[in-house]
């Protein structure tokens, strides 16, 4: 957003809604490090980093951020920063080496520990079950209709330990991500490139999300639950039939086939030319069903960017590496020329985050619960000033004040999605990490992580953010 455009972070801060959260979000595979401490196994993350070529600069979760040993300075910072909430996620193989037992006692000690700094410091907790760190020991993964049990038993096992101190439970993170970038195309964890035959891990990630959900209840937390989907709005390139069905089909592929099932209890209809592709959806229980659209507390939308589709195949190229396997796609993912862009490349378009909550809202109306938006932010090429030792990410800061701005436009009274009771804001991220395939090449962080010193420095971004919090409570 040009400086011109832009409101203060003052007047920024003074328009945000009575109650509205403002938080920031890490995933523990990205931050925690620590992997070979006390008696955490690997996870998918940790053995597919550890294959050459896999990570664009070779690095590892060996070491991160170093949050498991920093957690104290970075609750610090939060707390400076003026954060009401604080969005994390639990190491699965932290807690439970190999997928399998009861809890560990040394991983239960950390996020005790966490949980006691973030509530000691009057910061709510969000806690993400799955963050695509699943055991190494299941083979299969999400390809395994036995993985989504394994989630829900885990789920009890966490609900019942920190039930009583955490405010909000996700139970899965984008499983369109995981699904796409890890089944279908083989560029992240576990690094399968099976195309439309990775259409099951989407089904047996709604099903862990609906067995954690009970579980969950049934461990009396008292905390609300929800789920975690990126959406992103789809146009097609051009007014062709071609490049609109393709777009069609890219929306329900990325969108609808983990929303559907989640808020309307079914799977998207698709046109009879493209039904084929769609086979692993044709003779789904109505029993997993059920246990998927269970009553939510509120869902989590992330929005990052939208996505311009045309027909036929493209590069094999993408921000997150090499995919053979994108060439064998009936379309293509095209450039907004008209959009400047982030490190990673994504179109910075805050006018479609209104769209993005504008079609949420057609779609699913009164069923749709109250929204918070878990993740959004830009990565960009940071670096520290040599003399005044600022990070001058004003490029960030336009991205949040644009992006915040749009979505309360968007749902307050008279906007293109005022139907959405919209609750919270998370910037992703608090801090730079482990960027998964891209490694430590994109910076995301409010804070800026030295990943030789493991120095934490506030960039510009945080001081204009802790600005926009103060003054609104001020008001």
């Amino acid at each position: 957003m040009p400086l011109h455009n832009r409101p203060s972070a003052e007047a920024l801060g003074r328009s945000l809604p009575a109650g509205f959260v403002i938080g920031t979000a890490t995933a523990a595979a990205q931050i925690e490090g620590a992997t070979q401490v006390g008696r955490r196994t690997p996870s998918v993350w940790d053995a597919f980093s550890a294959e050459p070529g896999r990570v664009q600069d070779g690095s590892t979760t060996a070491v991160t951020a170093d949050h498991f040993h920093r957690h104290v300075e970075d609750v610090r910072l939060m707390s400076e920063l003026g954060a009401d909430a604080y969005r994390f996620s639990l190491g699965w193989t932290r807690l439970q080496p190999n997928g399998r037992g009861p809890l560990d006692p040394e991983g239960v000690a950390f996020y005790d520990r966490l949980l006691d700094e973030l509530h000691e410091s009057g910061i709510t907790p969000f806690v993400t079950i799955s963050h695509w760190d699943l055991p190494v020991e299941y083979e299969q993964g999400w390809l395994d209709r036995d993985t989504a049990h394994r989630l829900g038993e885990f789920a009890a096992l966490v609900g019942e330990r920190f039930g009583d101190r955490v405010d909000s439970w996700i139970t899965i993170n984008e499983p369109a991500t995981v699904t796409l970038n890890g089944y279908a195309l083989g560029l992240h964890a576990p690094g399968h490139s099976l195309l439309f035959d990775a259409l099951p891990t989407v089904h047996h990630q709604l099903l862990s999300h609906g067995l954690a959900v009970q579980a969950l209840r049934a461990a009396g937390v008292r905390g609300q639950v929800g789920i975690t989907n990126v959406h992103t709005p789809v146009v097609a390139a051009s007014g062709s039939p071609e490049d609109a069905m393709m777009a069609a089909l890219f929306d329900v592929v990325h969108n609808r086939v983990f929303a559907d099932p989640v808020l309307l209890g079914h799977y998207p209809q698709v046109p009879d030319e493209l039904a084929p592709m769609f086979g692993a959806f044709a003779e789904v229980p109505a029993e997993d069903l059920a246990v998927i659209s269970q009553p939510l507390d509120f869902y989590g939308l992330n929005y990052y960017m939208p996505t311009r589709i045309a027909a036929g195949a493209g590069s094999a190229e993408s921000p997150d590496g090499t995919s053979e396997a994108m060439t064998e796609l009936p379309f293509r993912l095209e450039p907004f020329d008209e959009f400047p862009t982030t490190g990673f490349g994504w179109p910075i378009s805050p006018e479609f985050f209104g769209t993005a909550l504008a079609e949420v809202q057609e779609r699913y109306g009164d069923v749709l619960p109250p929204v918070y938006i878990t993740e959004n932010g830009a990565s960009f090429a940071d670096e520290i000033d040599a003399e005044t030792g600022i990070v001058e990410d004003d490029e960030r800061i336009g991205y949040l004040a644009g992006h915040l701005e749009a979505a309360i436009t968007a749902t307050a009274p008279g906007g293109v999605a005022e139907g959405i009771d919209l609750r919270g804001l998370f910037v992703w991220s608090l801090m730079d990490n482990w960027e998964w395939a891209t490694g430590f090449t994109q910076r995301f962080g409010l804070l800026r992580v030295d990943f030789e010193t493991l120095e934490r420095t506030p960039k510009a971004s945080f001081n204009w953010l802790q600005s926009a919090l103060r003054a609104r409570d001020e008001v």
